[in-house]
C-alpha cells in the first residue's frame, strides 16, 4: 500500500505568473490600505484639534520617512485600484484568454508604478 504523503513546497522557488503576482499585490495593498485608516483618522484628528496641532502634524509630514510612507500607500492606492478594475472586468468576463490577461496584468504594474513615481515625485 503506497501512502501519499504531502510534498514539500519551498514557497520561496515558486515562480508565480504575472497574474498571479498582481493578485497577490492586490491583497496586500487592500491590507495597507486597511491597515492606515485608522492612522489617516488620527492624523486628520490631530488637524483639527487645533493650530498648532495642525502645524506639528505638517513639520512631520516634511520627514523623509513620513513620505516614503505616504508614497508607499499611494502606490497601494492606485494599485488595488488599477487591479480591482481588472477584476471588475473579468468579472464580466472581459480579457480572460491568457495573452489578454498577461496584457492587463502588464497594464496594471505599469499604470500604478507610473502614476505612483509621477505623483510620488511631485509630492516630495
Amino acid at each position: 500500500m503506497v501512502v501519499k504523503r504531502p510534498k514539500y513546497l519551498n514557497l520561496l522557488r515558486i515562480k508565480l505568473p504575472l497574474p498571479g503576482v498582481v493578485s497577490f499585490f492586490h491583497r496586500v495593498s487592500g491590507a495597507l490600505l486597511f491597515a492606515a485608516v485608522p492612522l489617516f483618522l488620527a492624523v486628520l484628528n490631530q488637524t483639527l484639534v487645533s493650530k498648532a496641532s495642525f502645524e506639528t502634524v505638517r513639520q512631520g509630514f516634511a520627514h523623509p520617512l513620513v513620505k516614503l510612507l505616504l508614497v508607499w500607500l499611494l502606490w497601494s492606492f492606485l494599485h488595488h485600484f488599477f487591479a480591482g478594475l481588472r477584476f471588475l472586468a473579468m468579472d464580466l468576463e472581459l480579457g480572460l484568454d491568457l495573452d489578454k490577461t498577461r496584457r492587463n496584468s502588464r497594464l496594471v504594474l505599469i499604470f500604478s508604478l507610473g502614476l505612483t513615481g509621477a505623483i510620488g515625485g511631485w509630492l516630495w
